[in-house]
């Protein structure tokens, strides 16, 4: 049995057969190709799978591909300008070195454009709550606090 679905990915239409067991995160890594939402722990521990499903960041690990039936995804591969300019969190993770493996990066970077929408100006102490459910195991975090601060204030404008 496979389940038949029409959902929009990165502002595409998209239609896919796939069998009902299916996660989101293999929908699109394995059906879509978008590698960019990575898998980490399976378990929505990590939150190296974050994407946005209907403006909301949710871990994809946790979400059958049939819940997401009519919705809007957005993946780190969709938040860049279409001319290549980077989104306005990237830029300020690449600035201010949020990163180094890059393996947590994007689920960081899709749960802090939320957090910026929702704490346009937030302190580190916000930060650092928000991103609870987001780990990296590279760094000590301070450069990816001070990345989301400055990639909420350029998001503000």
């Amino acid at each position: 049995m496979t389940l038949h679905l029409s959902l929009t990915v990165n502002d595409k239409a998209v239609t896919v057969d796939v069998d009902p067991r299916t996660l989101l995160t293999q929908l699109l890594r394995e059906n879509l190709h978008l590698t960019g939402t990575h898998i980490g722990c399976d378990t929505g521990q990590c939150g190296a799978c974050t994407v946005h499903l209907d403006g909301r960041a949710v871990k994809a690990c946790n979400i059958l591909a049939a819940q997401a039936q009519g919705a809007k995804i957005t993946t780190i591969e969709g938040i860049s300008a279409a001319n290549g300019d980077l989104h306005p969190m990237q830029a300020a993770f690449r600035e201010h070195h949020g990163l180094q493996c890059g393996f947590c990066t994007p689920g960081m970077v899709m749960s802090a454009i939320e957090l910026a929408q929702k704490h346009p100006s937030p302190s580190e102490e916000t930060v650092r709550a928000e991103l609870e459910g987001n780990l990296c195991r590279c760094t000590g975090y301070h450069n990816i606090v001070k990345a989301v601060i400055a990639g909420a204030a350029a998001m503000k404008g």
